[in-house]
């Protein structure tokens, strides 16, 4: 679509980075809302989103660059260029999890309830995520002939162009905001903490297997091709989740 978003004279406003700070904005406003209500320390949790922040941006970016690997080599400055897109989603929520945890453990923080405070912001950073990797072109579709297909034209885009393909990062955003949303419903009803967290967990994983069919960017593959990266982290992930809701059901059952 629209990979520069606009120019400040010289400066160039990339979409990409552009709608992941207003996902990371939006959400840092909606965890200390929430944690204001909940009691919960807002200074941990200010802490607590930096550390998110910085160690999603390195895990994502980290995945993207293993699993295209060919495409940094002869020029391995470019990994360094996060705002024209390539962000791997998984590796940022990977590190992201293990950096906060310890960051829990350290301030001894109830942990499974602040996974749940941050679940439904991490969704709704994932929907405008996804509509920067649509402005910029990265995360593209397949070539499809269904009248929603859409025609990348820009030569800056990362997609392929002058082709109809699917929208999957629409497809995904859409599908990131009905998570937001079936979060916000769920956590007025939820049974024992940590529900939220891994139902996020559960279902993103359910939904990023299927579109992942519908990809064609260059992203690494399992098992000589039966899944893409991204699906066989969401399988591992899907089965946690449903492990971890069951457990802590029967935990708070006890």
């Amino acid at each position: 679509m629209y990979p520069i978003l606009f120019r400040l004279g010289s400066l160039n406003i990339f979409a990409y980075g552009f709608f992941i700070a207003v996902g990371f904005i939006l959400g840092f406003m909606l965890v200390i809302r929430r944690a204001q209500k909940e009691g919960v320390p807002v200074e941990s949790m200010i802490d607590l989103f930096f550390c998110i922040i910085l160690s999603a941006i390195i895990g994502s970016r980290a995945l993207h660059v293993l699993v295209n690997y060919n495409l940094f080599r002869e020029n391995p400055l470019k990994m360094f260029k996060i705002w024209e897109g390539g962000l791997v989603f998984y590796g940022g929520l990977l590190l992201a999890i293990i950096v906060s945890f310890g960051y829990v453990r350290w301030r001894r923080l109830p942990a499974w309830k602040i996974a749940d405070l941050f679940s439904p912001s991490i969704a709704l950073g994932l929907f405008f995520g996804r509509l920067g990797c649509f402005f910029a072109g990265c995360c593209y579709g397949k070539e499809t002939h269904l009248p929603w297909g859409v025609l990348f034209t820009d030569p800056n885009s990362l997609a392929r162009l002058n082709v109809s393909l699917h929208p999957t990062q629409v497809y995904e955003a859409l599908g990131s905001l009905a998570i937001f949303f079936f979060l916000n419903w769920k956590r007025q009803k939820k049974t024992f903490d940590g529900e939220i967290f891994w139902l996020f967990l559960l279902l993103y994983s359910a939904i990023r297997f299927f579109f992942e069919y519908l990809r064609d960017d260059p992203r690494g593959f399992l098992f000589k091709g039966l899944f893409s990266t991204s699906q066989g982290i969401g399988v591992c992930l899907a089965i946690a989740s449903f492990f971890m809701l069951f457990y802590l059901e029967r935990k708070k059952r006890r």
